[in-house]
């Protein structure tokens, strides 16, 4: 994935990565060898003042940094947010359109409805908390810890993910089926080292005071909420030691356990999961995968130990964290209060209809992005966007043949997996339907509630069914892209195929530095410490040498400890762990979109002059940088770093230059100097 979608917990409304509108996108590669192009760089984002053989980043950012301060409703403003703004702008202009009109299409009836119905903020502040006060009542009404498996199961349903999760996954071993997988959940904090390090005391003790201001605001009494929220921190932090760590959790082998049911009931004795998959209506299950079984046996005891009262304490204050931001203003308040401004640093709530904007999104993405696709995307794009595809492809193909430290076979296996590499562009080939989901249009909770279910019942129905690798995992208007290894597929959806990753009106050196990156970064996925443990059709199965695969560790230790010396924040730094598939696949992504960029120099699509006053290779460099400028908040980074597999903007750009002999060729950067690395890593 380029971007991680979100760093604070489920319950804060995530913050899509974001996209700005520049008309038809992606247009015809050769375009530009017709188009009189512009060098395609941001001078006035550029602080000339530096060195950028000192500081690239500050060279190509440091003008746009001091430009664009933080809006208050955000933890981190950069140009992924530039040209999300842009984006939601587009959006608002479709969903203001569909609730205004009489004569609709259902899509249009239906988004229109939703977003009505959200942005109908005087009504919502008049229910208060009147929309959940069924959901409260079925939790306070369990009489039994026999009852639990369907109360959770009710839950879940709905998107609340108490205790574990349930989901459906391609199975590791046969990656064309899809497989129930059981995992570890349950949290309320960002990560499980909040739960047990001495240094996050203060966030424990604001954690505890916020769940107990929530259950103050469904009518616990204050002394009744502060020592429930006790108990539910102590369930929440029995579970987080129970739960495998994020750096662990890279590895597929250790997710990766088949049982039967009855296996998974001998782990957990205390909890029917019989009944609850019943209560789910899942279809029938024999086989499962457990990533994590030792959870499923500490939440044995947990169960075992832990008073129904306290259980249902759980269970209650998940249920109304989860639909906080969407009920009345003293709510929305109090979670952005603890989500975004303590742990992000967040100043300020979005306006409305951002979030409601982002809400129809979440809800209705592909009913929501037809109309965008209708609106805003290049009917050509998909055919162009696969030939700059096939373009990094075939340089990836000629880079991984003239490794030296990889044997034939296992380059044939890279090859083979290489080829199997299908790609997912713009938009699916069919949209999903949406008629079976009731939108009231004056009960907004009620519609996100509808709405979830309805995703929710979609997905678990894939269990025992062919996989469907034609779905996209992001909306359209989303500006991200990603590799699912288990599918061994690379999807980029509308929203990132426009500048500044790509424009038609520039030169093809910076388009190379921006989305040609961008397609090298997703495919060296398949070959990351991650990816490369699954092969051409999605299994996980070891199909490296031993002596193959040693080498790679060695070139990929040296990442991690050279990631692991960025600070971003005083007091901490990154884990070269956490990110090193991230940082791998910009370190060779470049790579890739650097051989495309020579190759383009000899066929004559990329211009050999100077334009803007910089040479072509200075030009890709600088499209690559500026894609990262962004200004980040204290608290969030810090948050960022423990939780989020991405480096920081930053690091993300003077970690790839001072790896790449090429930029120190393109800027006359000399041994010594800060963007020239000793022993610069490399491991694709």
């Amino acid at each position: 994935m380029l971007q991680s979608e979100s760093v604070i917990p489920r319950q804060q409304k995530p913050m899509r990565i974001p996209g700005f509108l520049a008309g038809s996108v992606l247009i015809a590669v050769a375009a530009c060898a017709q188009t009189p192009p512009t060098g395609g760089i941001d001078l006035q984002a550029m602080d000339k003042n530096v060195n950028p053989c000192e500081n690239f980043y500050q060279y190509a950012c440091g003008n746009w940094m001091k430009a664009n301060p933080i809006p208050p409703e955000y933890a981190r403003w950069s140009r992924f947010d530039e040209l999300r703004e842009h984006n939601q702008e587009i959006l608002r202009q479709i969903l203001d359109d569909a609730a205004k009109h009489q004569d609709r299409s259902a899509i249009d009836q239906k988004i229109g409805a939703f977003y009505g119905a959200c942005m109908d903020e005087a009504v919502i502040d008049k229910k208060g908390d009147e929309p959940i006060h069924s959901g409260i009542d079925r939790i306070r009404a369990v009489k039994d810890k026999n009852e639990l498996p369907a109360e959770v199961a009710r839950l879940h349903d709905q998107g609340v993910t108490v205790l574990f999760r349930l989901s459906a996954k391609p199975d590791p071993d046969n990656a064309k089926m899809t497989i129930a997988d059981v995992d570890q959940d349950g949290l309320g904090l960002p990560d499980k080292s909040y739960y047990t390090e001495a240094k996050d005391e203060k966030t424990r003790q604001k954690y505890v005071a916020h769940v107990s201001q929530m259950l103050q605001l469904i009518g616990e009494p204050p002394a009744q909420a502060d020592s429930d929220a006790k108990a539910i921190m102590a369930i929440e932090t029995s579970l987080a030691k129970a739960s495998l760590d994020r750096v662990a959790r890279r590895d597929p082998h250790l997710t990766h356990h088949k049982m039967s049911v009855a296996d998974l009931q001998a782990l957990t004795a205390n909890f029917n999961f019989t009944e609850y998959f019943r209560a789910r209506r899942s279809p029938s299950i024999d086989t499962l995968n457990v990533s994590v079984p030792d959870f499923f046996k500490s939440l044995n005891g947990t169960l075992a130990a832990t008073s129904l009262d306290k259980l249902k304490s759980y269970l209650l204050w998940h249920y109304v964290s989860a639909y906080a931001a969407d009920l009345s203003k003293p709510f929305v308040e109090a979670n952005f209060d603890f989500y975004g401004r303590f742990l992000t640093g967040a100043k300020e709530l979005q306006p409305r209809w951002k979030r409601c904007v982002d809400s129809t999104d979440r809800s209705l993405g592909e009913a929501l992005g037809q109309k965008y696709v209708e609106r805003a995307f290049a009917g050509q794009s998909k055919q162009k966007t696969q030939e700059l595809v096939n373009i990094i492809e075939r340089e990836m193909a000629a880079d991984i043949d003239s490794l030296t430290w990889m044997s034939d076979a296992t380059k044939k296996e890279a090859l083979a997996k290489l080829k199997g590499v299908t790609n997912k562009i713009g938009y699916p080939d069919k949209w999903r339907d949406y008629s079976s989901v009731r939108v009231t249009g004056t009960d907004y909770v009620a519609d996100v509630r509808n709405a979830r279910e309805f995703d929710i019942q979609r997905r678990l129905n894939k269990i025992g069914k062919p996989v469907d690798r034609a779905e996209f995992g992001m909306t359209p208007p989303t500006v991200n892209a990603y590799y699912k290894p288990d599918e061994n597929n690379i999807n980029f959806p509308a929203g990132i195929l426009q500048p500044p990753f790509y424009s038609a009106s520039r030169d093809m050196a910076a388009n190379f530095g921006g989305i040609g990156v961008v397609i090298g970064h997703e495919l060296t996925h398949g070959f990351d410490d991650e990816g490369r443990q699954f092969d051409a059709d999605g299994n996980l199965r070891d199909w490296w040498t031993k002596q193959d695969d040693e080498e790679f560790r060695k070139r990929a230790d040296c990442l991690v400890k050279e990631y692991s010396g960025f600070s971003p924040v005083e007091g901490v730094n990154v884990n070269g762990k956490l990110t090193l598939g991230e940082n791998g696949a910009d370190n060779a992504g470049i790579r890739l979109a650097y051989m495309a960029l020579l190759g383009g120099l000899e066929n004559g699509t990329v211009s050999k002059e100077k334009l803007d006053g910089y040479t072509p290779e200075q030009r890709f460099f600088l499209g690559y940088a500026q894609v990262w400028c962004e200004n980040q908040r204290p608290e969030s980074l810090r948050n960022s770093v423990r939780t989020n597999p991405h480096s920081p903007g930053e690091f993300r750009v003077i970690g790839v230059v001072e790896n790449v002999p090429e930029f120190a060729k393109a800027f006359g950067c000399s041994a010594g100097e800060p963007m020239v690395a000793a022993n610069g890593c490399r491991v694709w």
